[in-house]
């Protein structure tokens, strides 16, 4: 058994505990009232969930674990991922092992690779990645356990011997998928030795300074993994998981949101914009021309891709985090230069205009023109780099609700007509 196991293992019956006992002594008491524009509204910002893992605050950003994630830009995704399960850092014998693990299970089936080249030539990346998870599940070990008979308080270590398995095969998959769907050549070995992100950075197969690229990979896989419960993917997946399907299916469903304009993609409508005004100007823009231009976008009623935030009333951290790494390796790159021109330029813009709530970039403003840079010009790949890592945090919450014993969600629906009903009198005769 691994070290991570073992660690989990021990943590499970305080898991247990705590949540009965929360349940136990507050379960009466109300933590959130619900209108209906947020009934409408998509559910924003009620408190109906429960996610250990992370929590997405208005001044500070994202905290995982209780540290904030800036802090943990330089540790491996590997690192991040035991954080997120037990959570504590692993000690360096506790991260070796972890990395051993990974490679012990890395190797992915042949059959996977034949459902690859048997989908059609213009297949969407991410439907490539979420066919071959679901090919997958035929080796669920909890799937299997469950219908041999498995008790509830063992669902977490079927759980988590899925999830281990996926997170190690998941990189050489992503690869595979794209070299194959933009012809770049066949998929290259795995050399699961050099650790999860760098192993993933090599199989790309990009024409680049593979440490620097393997840096740069460590560290968009650090920054995505998590992102508290109620985003798209972490609420679709839990919910799937919730009903009992195993993390194959579970993390399919979670990533098949994540493929989602409004979630996954905003990275591309980023890029786009900076490659725009980089066609417009012929390059590098002045200042004076960057501020007519925002002008121009926000009077014609549309609105700067990469700054404002449901939830942060300040400059994301994992935008400065990618800041702080273009800055110490891609100074003389000309999108780069655009990106930082927008950061220092467009939030006082954004204050004047007065309508954006929060003028500030979140983590989309920066990371497609980096993307570029190192040659993964292909736009819709983007989304499948981001799977990768936002597997970490998928899998990690999973495990704990199993271990945790938590029940199926099912939150109550009404219809418009019983909402009016609710608030309109009837009127006397």
């Amino acid at each position: 058994m691994s070290k991570l196991i073992d660690k989990f293992a021990a943590q499970v019956p305080g898991l247990r505990q705590q949540a009965k006992d929360i349940v136990t002594k507050y379960g009466a008491e109300k933590v959130s009232d619900v209108t209906v524009a947020q009934m409408f509204g998509g559910m924003r910002g009620i408190k109906g969930l429960i996610c250990d893992t992370s929590v997405v605050t208005p001044d500070k950003g994202l905290i995982v674990r209780g540290q904030p994630i800036l802090d943990l830009a330089d540790r491996t995704p590997e690192d991040i991922f035991w954080l997120l399960l037990t959570g504590e850092l692993p000690s360096e014998a506790e991260a070796h092992d972890l990395d051993q693990d990974f490679a012990r299970r890395s190797e992915v089936p042949d059959y996977v690779f034949d459902v690859l080249r048997a989908l059609p030539a213009g297949s969407h990346p991410m439907a490539m990645l979420n066919t071959c998870i679901l090919a997958l599940e035929h080796e669920s070990v909890f799937r299997t356990r469950y219908f041999e008979g498995m008790k509830k308080p063992d669902y977490w270590e079927a759980a988590l011997e899925d999830g281990l398995n996926l997170i190690a095969k998941i990189p050489t998959i992503a690869a595979a998928v794209y070299r194959m769907r933009y012809e770049k050549g066949d998929p290259i070995a795995s050399k699961p030795e050099l650790g999860w992100g760098a192993n993933y950075a090599q199989m790309l197969g990009m024409d680049v300074d593979q440490d620097e690229f393997a840096k740069f990979i460590n560290l968009y896989l650090n920054l995505h993994a998590d992102h508290e419960g109620g985003n798209v993917s972490a609420f679709s997946c839990a919910t799937v998981a919730s009903a009992l399907s195993d993390p194959y299916y579970s993390v399919s469903a979670g990533l098949n949101g994540l493929a989602g304009p409004l979630h996954g993609l905003a990275n591309q409508e980023c890029l786009r914009f900076v490659l725009g005004i980089r066609d417009r100007y012929n390059g590098i823009p002045t200042d004076d021309q960057l501020v007519e231009y925002a002008w121009e976008i926000l009077n014609g009623g549309q609105v700067i891709p990469g700054y404002g935030h449901a939830v942060l009333r300040c400059p994301d951290p994992r935008f400065i985090g990618f800041h702080n790494f273009a800055e110490k390796y891609l100074a003389d790159e000309p999108l780069v230069t655009i990106v930082d021109k927008i950061y220092r330029l467009i939030p006082d813009v954004l204050r004047e205009h007065g309508k954006a709530k929060s003028p500030f970039p979140n983590v989309d403003a920066i990371t497609g023109s980096m993307l570029y840079h190192y040659g993964l010009t292909e736009y819709r790949y983007y989304t499948v780099m981001f799977a990768v890592s936002r597997s970490l945090g998928l899998i990690s919450q999973l495990v704990l609700s199993r271990a945790m014993g938590m029940p199926i969600i099912r939150p109550k629906s009404v219809t418009s007509d019983w909402v009016v009903s609710q608030f309109e009198q009837p009127v006397k005769v």
